[in-house]
């Protein structure tokens, strides 16, 4: 792959020649939406480092109800925390919203990495810190905010990973995303509609207006907008 450049911020990072030796054990992937790269309580196959697309981190509970608790984009890797040692399976599954493309490898192999290069571990772990602090702020939006200001949130911050002003989501998922009922979410979308901040058709949400989106979304956007922005700072 030479010394092409790569979509991705952490491998971005990370100093030559070692970036170009990680790459060329590397494969190029494209994974289509819907897709479930990672189930909950299991042991990776691969690392991914998304280059473009989307991935929600979702909890399950044992009734069936599911809530999202994160997003990635190409900001690092996935799994990430599983890295770091301990327990390498947990409680969160990860599902392609948006078509990913991807650079990935055997999970045990790029363990094996963290292991021998201290520049691949400072990075990753400078990733699992900063998803973390990014999951404190949603675990407390979710649970002081409303249904319309965090679907608001939630379309703004994947318009900002992935570039697309446009998503396919299922009631479902929205019902995840917002850990709500169905019925909310429909009112949550519908309220946005009606002040034509988005269109909703078919299962496509489509932002009309970012900036009066921002203003109806909870002050959680600008604090997780900025730890995206400033994610390895």
């Amino acid at each position: 792959m030479g010394q092409q450049r790569v979509e991705n911020l952490l491998l971005e990072k990370l100093p030559q020649p070692y970036r170009d030796s990680l790459l060329s054990r590397m494969e190029e992937v494209t994974v289509a939406a819907g897709t479930v790269p990672l189930e909950a309580h299991e042991m990776p196959r691969y690392a991914w480092f998304i280059t473009s697309g989307l991935v929600s981190k979702i909890v399950s509970m044992s009734d069936g109800r599911s809530a999202e608790v994160g997003m990635c984009g190409n900001e690092g890797v996935v799994p990430s925390w599983h890295l770091l040692g301990g327990m390498s399976e947990g409680p969160t599954r990860c599902v392609v919203q948006v078509e990913l493309k991807a650079l990935r490898m055997p999970f045990p192999e790029l363990k094996k990495e963290m292991e021998l290069v201290p520049a691949l571990r400072h990075l990753v772990q400078r990733c699992v810190h900063r998803r973390s602090m990014i999951l404190s702020q949603i675990a407390a939006c979710n649970r002081l905010h409303g249904a319309e200001e965090r679907l608001a949130r939630w379309l703004l911050t994947a318009q900002d990973l992935t570039g697309h002003n446009s998503v396919m989501l299922s009631q479902g998922f929205l019902a995840d995303m917002l850990g709500s009922r169905r019925t909310t979410v429909t009112l949550a979308a519908g309220a946005l509609r009606r002040r034509k901040l988005i269109s909703y058709r078919r299962g496509q949400i489509q932002i009309l207006d970012h900036r009066r989106l921002e203003d109806a979304a909870c002050e959680c956007y600008d604090t997780v907008s900025q730890l995206f922005e400033n994610f390895y700072s």
